[in-house]
Formats: C-alpha cells, sequence, structure tokens
C-alpha cells in the first residue's frame, strides 16, 4: 500500500473513530438541518457517518440539494488540502523511543499483526512508532467492509465537479492534539479489546449503522456514553470540547455565505451537542426532511 494510500485511508478511519452526538430540537429525529441567525447567511448542517458499507451508503436529495445551494463546504477538516498528508505525517507517530510492541502482551501483538497484513496490507513492524488510536482506525474497516462509502471523499468529489471550496472547522493538528491527551496505553487497551471481542464490535458497528439510517441522532450519541462509561474526560475530549469550539466558527464562516457544514453525526446529539449548542447560541435549528 502506498504511503499516500495509507495516509488518506487513516484520515478517513480517524474520522470514523472521532465522530461515532434532550432538547427539543434534537428530539427530531434527522440528519439535516437548516440553521439561522440575524447576521449570518442561512446556512446547512448534516450529520455524516464517517464510513459505512457501500451497499447502504446514499445522498438523499435533500441533502444534495441542500449542498448544491451552499457557497461553502465546510467539514471538520479541510479535506481537500494538498498539505493534508503531509500534516498528517507530522503528528502520526509516538513520541521518544516508544513502540507499539511495549504497550500489549505478547499474544495481542501477534494478533495485531494478523490483523493489520490481512486488513491494511502490512504489518505491524512497518508502523510499530505509530500512535495506537491510530493504528486502531485502520482496523475498523474490518466492521464496515473492504471498500467502505465515506461521506466525506464523496463531498469532495461534488466540490470538485460543483466547483465549491472546502473548508475545515479545525485542524490536522487539532484532532491530533485529541490522541495527545490520552495516554498510549489505555489506547493500545482499547486495540486489545477490539482484537479479543470480535463480536462486541461487530454488533456496535451494525447498531451505528442502523441507527445513521433511521437518523437517530440521540441513540448515537447514547452509543457514545455508553461505550466510553465512566471516561468522561475522553468522551470531552473526542467529543463536547470539540463542539464547543465549532459553535463561533459556525458563525463565522456564515456570516457572509452559506455554507453547508458536515460533521460527524454523534455530534449532533446531547445537551452538549451541536444543536443545542446552536440553539443556546441564538439559532433557529430546523430539520429538513
Amino acid at each position: 500500500m502506498k504511503i499516500s494510500t495509507l495516509i488518506y485511508s487513516i484520515r478517513i478511519c480517524l474520522l470514523g473513530l472521532l465522530g461515532i452526538s434532550s432538547v427539543a430540537t434534537a428530539q427530531e429525529k434527522g440528519l439535516l438541518y437548516k440553521i439561522e441567525k440575524q447576521g449570518i447567511q442561512p446556512s446547512y448542517l448534516f450529520g455524516t457517518i464517517h464510513l459505512m458499507p457501500n451497499n447502504e451508503f446514499e445522498i438523499k436529495e435533500s441533502v444534495e440539494k441542500a449542498f448544491k445551494a451552499s457557497d461553502l463546504i465546510v467539514l471538520e477538516i479541510d479535506m481537500d488540502d494538498p498539505n493534508l498528508a503531509t500534516n498528517m505525517m507530522q503528528h502520526m507517530m509516538m513520541d521518544g523511543d516508544s513502540t507499539l510492541e511495549q504497550y500489549f502482551s505478547d499474544t495481542d501483538y501477534q494478533k495485531l499483526d494478523e490483523e493489520l497484513q490481512t486488513h491494511a496490507g502490512m504489518g505491524v513492524a512497518m508502523i510499530n512508532k505509530m500512535k495506537p488510536l491510530m493504528v486502531m482506525s485502520m482496523l475498523v474497516k474490518k466492521y464496515v467492509g473492504a471498500q467502505p462509502a465515506s461521506y466525506e471523499l464523496s463531498f469532495v468529489k461534488l466540490s470538485e465537479e460543483n466547483k465549491k471550496e472546502i473548508l475545515g472547522l479545525e485542524t490536522v493538528a487539532d484532532q491530533m492534539a485529541v490522541f495527545d491527551e490520552i495516554p498510549y496505553q489505555a489506547q493500545a487497551d482499547d486495540i486489545s479489546q477490539m482484537l479479543n471481542d470480535e463480536k462486541r464490535y461487530t454488533t456496535l458497528f451494525k447498531e451505528m449503522i442502523k441507527l445513521y439510517k433511521a437518523e437517530d441522532v440521540e441513540a448515537l450519541y447514547n452509543i457514545f456514553t455508553d461505550y466510553y462509561g465512566d471516561q468522561g474526560q475522553v468522551l470531552d475530549l473526542v467529543l463536547h470540547d470539540r463542539n464547543r469550539k465549532w459553535i463561533p466558527k459556525i458563525g463565522e464562516y456564515a456570516k457572509e455565505q452559506s455554507v453547508f457544514f458536515g460533521v460527524g453525526a454523534g455530534h449532533l446529539g446531547g445537551e452538549e451537542g451541536v444543536l443545542n449548542l446552536l440553539e443556546e447560541a441564538g439559532y433557529t435549528v430546523t430539520p429538513v426532511p
């Protein structure tokens, strides 16, 4: 696998890890919302799922219509940035002399090597200094198919076809900083759980796809809270802190032009989800069927 292909694959899978969000608006099922407020141009917010099986993927007519009606496309990061691969390379590796081998039992390290060879086309030795959660992102495709579909990649293609600019709510450095707040051992432990409880993760991903197709953003958010359990700090890092930072940026982007915002659907629901935070900031948030 070429390094550029590897990095792009990790980027999409990484979004899957970060974007796998009771409030009047949030209780309405839906993935597409019109957002309005005095001082901004009417815009749209769409909840994506970063990876899903090809045979279950679709872009609804209402989503494509909102996309084409918008002047600017803003995703979690700028997915068509020519420096994306270079920026990722700068943040992929662990600090110092740390290697993956240090954080796994011999048995789990061997399992990881076998899984990577099967699903990523390379052994663990080739990426032995990569941050564990980035390695985990390479295994996610096992649960959604060898060639999963991606809303983000589809939006990049649509942007090219419609000559629309793509920008980001955060940078690669912003997203990678999430990993740096989680100890390497804790990251590796998550991988070990995935390696040793395949049934649980298969069920989890199937449930996520089911809830996404049902457009139930509250239930998607509940999957996060259940998964992280008492790890409230991690949930804040992965979802809540980022949600709060996005609200003023949404207003800045939409001040002079209509914007189509696309973020992981897991960010939408909950009291600290983007839908509720927008309402608290004075936005009118209306579901678009």
